[in-house]
């Protein structure tokens, strides 16, 4: 397994002057920029006009992620050809949060058979219910079958998102490549670090993402009791505050939601994947070194359940909630990674609207507010 990590400058200057050739039906590219590809996709063309046979895969983001370095209106990328991994490609339209499930459902499909060993799915990071897309696609691929990825980022601007379709930078899609055969082998960890905070409370009202109360209390007015001041920017400020969720009290498992639209006239909020009626909720704050720490152990789950020799992807997902809250300190949770990683660890990624892997093992999960990360090697 080959593996090569580039980068492209606001002033569309790349970080190197030849690209590898090894254009092949078992090379994967992926790469991760600005929304604003979506007006002007030139640096992405260049790169995939060097390799018309290979797959690509891709998407918007919060912050693009190279080595342990973060970038801004820009492109990272990873040109990877593999021995003995056969590659497929899919994709779905999604538009809107209604038709999430669906969209899932159809990427497994497209991609499964006895061979499929893990899928990476990209997804339009504002037109879809993050949790439905996730519950799609476990039910049509086994447990044993590792799924990650993630939705699309804008930064902080929550107004237009893309995916890689047909080569080129597109919204309403999701995306996936399916892994096959018997060599690959794809580690996976997902950690958070936020502190809860108040009381714990219950759901009274929601419908899919939208949530409506809590306590019987408008959703929207008692977040803005919480955030104060901060209140006049949601919903990046909610970004801060995340939730934590569990089914009830005897529950050990615990998702994060994160906001991703308000809505003033209903006094509701929109995360990035369903709020059961009826679930525990509780807020969360930052607690810097726990984010770190968090990353770190996202880090250490991937040799877990990886292996393989040293050649070695990883492929960072963050949460954009994360950069915010560590501003100039972001790039430790890059570094810590890496320095959990095999040597000589390769490593790209953004910063996105959500993150989809399992929370331990078994089937994946939509998670909010959490690094997450994918190793990608090949065994002898």
């Amino acid at each position: 397994m080959e593996v090569y990590t580039l980068g492209c400058d606001q002033k569309k200057r790349w970080s190197v002057s030849h690209r590898p050739k090894i254009d092949s039906s078992q090379t994967l590219i992926l790469l991760f920029g600005s929304s604003n590809l979506l007006d002007a996709d030139s640096s992405i063309t260049e790169l995939l006009h060097d390799y018309p046979n290979s797959l690509a895969i891709g998407c918007s983001t919060a912050g693009e992620i190279l080595g342990t370095q973060i970038f801004d209106e820009s492109v990272s990328a990873a040109i990877v050809r593999f021995e003995q991994t056969d590659l497929r490609m899919a994709s779905a339209p999604v538009q809107s949060a209604d038709g999430s499930f669906s969209a899932g459902q159809d990427i497994a499909r497209q991609l499964n058979d006895a061979r499929l060993k893990g899928i990476f799915v990209l997804s339009d990071g504002l037109q879809v219910n993050g949790s439905e897309l996730v519950r799609g696609l476990n039910t049509q691929v086994s447990s044993s079958v590792v799924v990650t990825g993630g939705l699309a980022g804008d930064g902080d601007r929550f107004r237009r998102t893309w995916v890689l379709h047909g080569r080129r930078p597109q919204a309403g899609f999701v995306t996936a490549v399916g892994f096959y055969g018997d060599h690959i082998r794809i580690g996976h960890g997902s950690k958070g670090g936020w502190d809860r905070f108040g009381p714990e409370r219950r759901v009274t009202k929601s419908k899919g993402n939208v949530l409506f109360e809590l306590d019987g209390r408008p959703a929207l007015q008692l977040y803005k009791e919480y955030l104060g001041d901060r209140a006049a920017g949601l919903p990046a400020t909610g970004l801060l505050f995340p939730l934590a969720l569990r089914a009830d009290q005897g529950d050990v498992k615990s998702l994060v939601r994160t906001i991703l639209a308000v809505n003033e006239q209903e006094q509701s909020l929109i995360f990035a994947g369903d709020i059961p009626v009826g679930a525990l909720a509780q807020l969360m704050k930052a607690n810097f070194d726990r984010l770190v720490q968090g990353a770190s152990e996202a880090a250490t789950s991937t040799k877990l359940e990886g292996g393989g020799n040293t050649s070695t992807l990883a492929v960072a997902i963050s949460c954009v909630g994360r950069r915010l809250v560590l501003g100039e300190r972001t790039e430790e949770e890059t570094e810590a990674t890496l320095d959990v990683l095999p040597p000589g660890t390769k490593q790209v990624g953004f910063y996105s609207y959500g993150e989809i892997s399992p929370y331990a093992a078994g089937t994946c999960d939509l998670h909010n507010q959490t690094m997450t990360l994918t190793t990608f090697s090949e065994a002898a």
